[in-house]
C-alpha cells in the first residue's frame, strides 16, 4: 500500500499543477482579449457599449493578432525542430518572404480572395523546400543556414519592392504598411481562408510532435528510432508553410516572434516538441496582442506596424541566443 501511494501521489500532484496552470491560461487569455477589444486612444469602454462601427474595426484587429502570433509561433517551434536550430525563424530564413513575394505577385496580376492565402502558402512552401535541399545538399550548420535564410529574403524583398515601386495600382500601393507587419489592415484578407489554411496546418503538424523530437536527435537516431525522415519533413514544410502564409497574408511580414516564443518555453519549462508547440501558440496570441496594444500607443496618434516593435525587441534576443548557441 505504501508503494502505491508513492508512485501514484506524485503523478496526480503533477496533474493538478497543470490542470492549474491551464486554468490560469485560460481566465489570463478571456481577460486580454476583453481588454484589448475595449482599449480606444486613450481610454476604455466595455466591448458590449460599443458603437457598431468601432466593433467592426477592433473585432479583425484582436482577431488578427491572436491567429498571427499563433501561427506564426508554432511554426517557429517546428523549424526550429526540422533544420535542428534554435535560431529558426519563418521571417529569418525567408519563407515569410517568399509568402509576402507571392501575395503581391498576385495582387499585381489583380486577383484576390483566395487567391491570396493560396499565393502566401506556395511562396512559403517553395522557399521553405528550396532552403532545406541547399541546407542538406551543401551543409554550412546553423550559419549557413541562416546566411542563406538572410540572402532569400533580401532577394524576395527587393522583388517585392520592385513590384510596389513600379506599380500605379492603389491596392498594392495599400499593401506597404500591410508588409511592414501592421495590424491595422486587419480585413486586407477574408479570415474565413486564412482560419481554414492555419487550421489544415495545425492538423498536419501537431500530431508530429514525437517524430520532431526524433529529427532534434540528428538523422540517424531518428531513422534508427523507425521515423520516417523524408515523409516528416515534408509534412512539416508543408504545415509550417500552411501557418506562415496565412499569417503574412493576414499582417504582412512579422519577424522574431516565431523565434522568441518558443526558444523563452524551451529554456524555462522544457517538454517535449507536441507541448512546446502548442503552449508556443498560446504565448505567441497573447503576446502579439500584448504588443500591437503597445504599438497603438507608443507613438500617438501613429499607429507604429507591430513588426516594428518586434524587430526592435527581437534583435537583442537574437544576438542574446547566438552567443548562448554559440558557447554550447
Amino acid at each position: 500500500m505504501a508503494n502505491t501511494l508513492t508512485t501514484t501521489t506524485p503523478v496526480s500532484a503533477t496533474k493538478y499543477k497543470y490542470r492549474i496552470y491551464y486554468l490560469i491560461a485560460a481566465l489570463g487569455s478571456v481577460l486580454l482579449i476583453w481588454l484589448a477589444l475595449g482599449i480606444g486612444f486613450g481610454k476604455w469602454s466595455s466591448p458590449t457599449g460599443l458603437d457598431e462601427t468601432i466593433w467592426h474595426l477592433r473585432y479583425p484587429r484582436v482577431a488578427t493578432a491572436l491567429l498571427v502570433g499563433m501561427a506564426l509561433s508554432v511554426s517557429g517551434a517546428a523549424l526550429q525542430a526540422l533544420f535542428e536550430n534554435p535560431l529558426a525563424d519563418p521571417s529569418l530564413i525567408g519563407t515569410s518572404g517568399g509568402a509576402a513575394l507571392g501575395v503581391v505577385l498576385v495582387l499585381a496580376l489583380g486577383y484576390g480572395g483566395v487567391g491570396i492565402p493560396l499565393a502566401a502558402f506556395t511562396g512559403s512552401v517553395l522557399v521553405c523546400l528550396f532552403i532545406l535541399a541547399c541546407h542538406r545538399w551543401l551543409g554550412g550548420g546553423q550559419m549557413g543556414l541562416l546566411i542563406l535564410g538572410f540572402v532569400i529574403s533580401a532577394f524576395c524583398a527587393a522583388v517585392v519592392s520592385l513590384i510596389l515601386f513600379m506599380s500605379d495600382d492603389m491596392v498594392l500601393r495599400s499593401a506597404t504598411n500591410w508588409l511592414s507587419g501592421s495590424m491595422a489592415e486587419a480585413g486586407f484578407v477574408p479570415l474565413r481562408y486564412s482560419i481554414f489554411s492555419m487550421i489544415l496546418g495545425l492538423v498536419i503538424l501537431l500530431p508530429l510532435g514525437r517524430q520532431l523530437d526524433g529529427l532534434m536527435l540528428g538523422e540517424m537516431a531518428a531513422k534508427s528510432l523507425g521515423i520516417k525522415v523524408g515523409l516528416t519533413r515534408c509534412m512539416v514544410v508543408i504545415a509550417s508553410a500552411l501557418l506562415t502564409g496565412a499569417a503574412v497574408s493576414l499582417a504582412g511580414v512579422i519577424g522574431f516572434i516565431g523565434m522568441m516564443v518558443p526558444n523563452l518555453l524551451a529554456i524555462l519549462f522544457g517538454g517535449g516538441r507536441m507541448r512546446l508547440m502548442i503552449w508556443s501558440g498560446w504565448l505567441g496570441a497573447m503576446l502579439l496582442l500584448i504588443i500591437d496594444g503597445m504599438a497603438r500607443h507608443v507613438a500617438y496618434p501613429i499607429d507604429v506596424p507591430v513588426g516594428v516593435v518586434l524587430a526592435l525587441l527581437g534583435g537583442p534576443f537574437f544576438i542574446w541566443l547566438f552567443v548562448r548557441s554559440s558557447r554550447r
